[in-house]
């Protein structure tokens, strides 16, 4: 009992192309997997950037608003850095926290 293969199955350029496909889909540098993992790694990269540059956008927001406005710069100095003038004096009050029993 004989299998009949067809003919264009035993072509050279059918078992060529077969060949070079399974190498491409699986066997090469650049196969699938690879490429959906970097295009996967390349989309969380521009999600990434675009979180960044709004957050350079607002940091440059808040210091123009800074620079050009000399109270807005004293409160931000003395909330953010307890900086204080020279005849006065800084406390920092810390709520304790709750003692578990």
């Amino acid at each position: 009992m004989r299998i009949r293969v067809p003919r264009f199955v035993r072509s050279f350029y059918f078992i060529s192309t077969v060949t070079f496909l399974v190498w491409m889909f699986f066997f090469d540098s650049n196969d699938f997997v690879t490429q959906y993992q970097m295009s996967k790694k390349l989309n969380d990269l521009e999600t990434d950037k675009e979180y960044y540059l709004q957050k350079i956008a607002e940091v440059q927001k808040d210091r123009t608003e800074l620079m050009s406005n000399p109270e807005l710069l004293e409160k931000y100095a003395r909330e953010k850095y307890y900086m204080k003038r020279p005849t006065e004096e800084v406390f920092i009050l810390v709520k304790k926290k709750p003692e578990k029993k």
